[in-house]
């Protein structure tokens, strides 16, 4: 297959039961089952597809009707959503990445700051925007909260979880992807990892999604009304000690509709201390990275410098400047 080539694969898609099932009792042989396939599919694909019913598709529905509103302010609104934080602020078109807009709400399910983000984007505050967004943020939120119980469970850290859990804002990206003006296949956003813990992907039904399970080959994903992507990020990997691996992604257009996306982005807090439970470091397994503070590699890995080489590496050239904390 050549270098770039798309596969014919499917990434694993893991349903998660409805919320009064025993299945989600932690404990319960039914958890364990579900932990043991989201490790295998973070472990080898950085992602895996997951089907969560609890999100109601009404919601799912309004909260992109809502984002191609958004997609309408003036521009000169658009641009005071600035964040002095990398990533977080709007992201106009541009030569690199013509076809990509997307727009930043830190703490997103805090509705204090989906209510400030909505006052500068509309001179009303726009009050169904804030209820809706607020409500999608809050419900990712627990999705991942979920998943990140199964990851540690699935490494049999469970009992003393809290003190093991990175403590994070949800980062909620709204974005756009223009249909190609030719109608032929080309890049929609370039090839990365994500540099927050992890990230969760709602898409709209419009595939574009792409993830490189070997080098150089990539695989479509295809949206579900029902289903979501989770992602696997550098801190995660670093944080397992690499048994993770931070999946590689890119979002490739075609055809003639534009593609609406939700990121939802779990951000370590300020001072945040990346490294690997004691218990996932041995002699058969070594330290694979050294500990570093995420905020600080947030904006190293923002860097022109950085942006040269792939994800481990740049753990590597950023730790390898650090004392041992």
């Amino acid at each position: 297959m050549k270098m770039g080539s798309v596969a014919e694969f499917q990434i694993p898609v893991i349903e998660l039961p409805a919320a009064d099932s025993p299945d989600l009792e932690r404990g319960t042989e039914g958890w364990q089952r579900l932990c043991r396939r989201v490790r295998e599919a973070c472990e080898n694909y950085g992602c895996f597809q997951v089907v969560y019913e609890r999100i109601p598709r009404k919601l799912r529905e309004e909260t992109f009707s809502l984002v191609r509103e958004l997609v309408e302010v003036p521009l000169e609104r658009k641009q005071k959503n600035v964040n002095p934080k990398p990533y977080h602020s709007y992201f106009g078109p541009c030569s690199q990445v013509s076809l990509y807009e997307g727009f930043g709400i830190e703490d997103a399910s805090n509705y204090d700051s989906v209510k400030s983000f909505a006052q500068v984007m509309w001179p009303d505050g726009h009050h169904h925007f804030c209820q809706t967004v607020n409500s999608m943020a809050k419900q990712l939120e627990e999705l991942n909260h979920i998943i990140w119980l199964m990851i540690i469970d699935s490494y049999e850290l469970g009992e003393k979880w809290e003190s093991l859990i990175m403590r994070c804002y949800m980062l909620l990206r709204m974005m756009k992807y223009m249909a190609p003006p030719s109608g032929d296949y080309v890049k929609g956003l370039y090839a990365h990892t994500d540099k927050p813990a992890s990230a969760i992907v709602c898409e709209d039904q419009i595939s574009g999604l792409e993830i490189e399970i070997k080098d150089g080959e990539w695989t479509k994903v295809f949206p579900s009304p029902r289903s979501f992507v989770f992602l696997v990020g550098d801190p995660l990997m670093a944080w397992s000690n690499g048994r993770m691996k931070a999946a590689k992604h890119r979002v490739m257009m075609s055809g003639d509709r534009d593609r609406y996306s939700l990121g939802a982005f779990a951000v370590p807090v300020e001072g945040t201390i990346i490294k690997a439970p004691k218990e996932l470091v041995s002699e058969e397994h070594p330290q694979v990275f050294k500990e570093f503070e995420f905020t600080d590699f947030l904006f190293y890995a923002s860097s022109e410098e950085a942006k040269k080489i792939d994800s481990a590496e740049q753990i590597y050239a950023y730790a390898s400047q650090l004392r041992n904390y």
